[in-house]
């Protein structure tokens, strides 16, 4: 039996996102028009709409499994950086490609980075046959940001790390927010920086647990 993607992802919108405070109508709308088992593997497409994270890319020696988000995190994060329509955004960790298609319906242009190869360029691919052309993919550290493009008016982090860089957080335009999931497991907080004069300053918003992207590992200390 063939999947209906359009009625499962209306559903996905009703009953994962609305029902966790999401109440943007632009925010719904991109949801609800872009295709997301367009970004995960095709032996996976029928669970595009289930309300979990879908690998993307397994787990190497040095580096995690890479995981489109589950909706309703994604949803509340997206949501939470405000994104505007003359904003240029900047996307930490864009993996297929996902989060990126749903910026691009809500900016003015979206610089996608990804550091594994063979994500950015299936990103790259699937967002081009999506006429996404506001979208541009970078490959390079995540940890780095992209100061080529800088400032940025949003920054928006595409799973959880244990802290954010100073080199990320100068890349924000006087006034921008940055929105990002820090911590591990139960215990990480999604968090609001807003850029004021030569300050960044965080504010913890809610609770939730998403994956974690490579390269933002804090330094092990030796206890003796």
């Amino acid at each position: 039996m063939t999947t209906d993607f359009k009625t499962a992802r209306a559903r996905m919108v009703d009953n994962q996102i609305r029902t966790m405070d999401v109440t943007s109508h632009p925010v719904l709308d991109a949801f609800g028009d872009v295709p997301r088992e367009a970004f995960v593997p095709e032996h996976l497409r029928d669970l595009a709409y289930i309300d979990e994270d879908i690998q993307i890319a397994p787990a190497g020696e040095s580096a995690p499994a890479r995981y489109v988000m589950e909706p309703a995190p994604l949803a509340k994060l997206v949501q939470l950086a405000d994104i505007r329509a003359s904003d240029v955004v900047l996307e930490i960790g864009c993996g297929t490609g996902y989060g990126s298609a749903i910026l691009s319906q809500l900016a003015s242009s979206v610089v996608a980075l990804e550091s594994d190869a063979a994500l950015a360029a299936k990103a790259g691919e699937t967002l081009s046959e999506l006429g996404c052309d506001n979208v541009v993919v970078v490959q390079g550290p995540l940890a780095e940001g992209y100061a080529d493009e800088a400032p940025y008016d949003a920054i928006v982090f595409s799973g959880a790390v244990e802290y954010v860089p100073q080199v990320i957080l100068d890349q924000l335009r006087e006034g921008g927010r940055l929105v990002v999931v820090e911590g591990a497991g139960n215990a990480s907080r999604a968090k609001l920086y807003l850029r004021d004069g030569e300050t960044t300053s965080p504010r913890a918003i809610f609770n939730t647990a998403v994956r974690m992207l490579p390269g933002f590992e804090l330094s092990k200390e030796f206890v003796f």
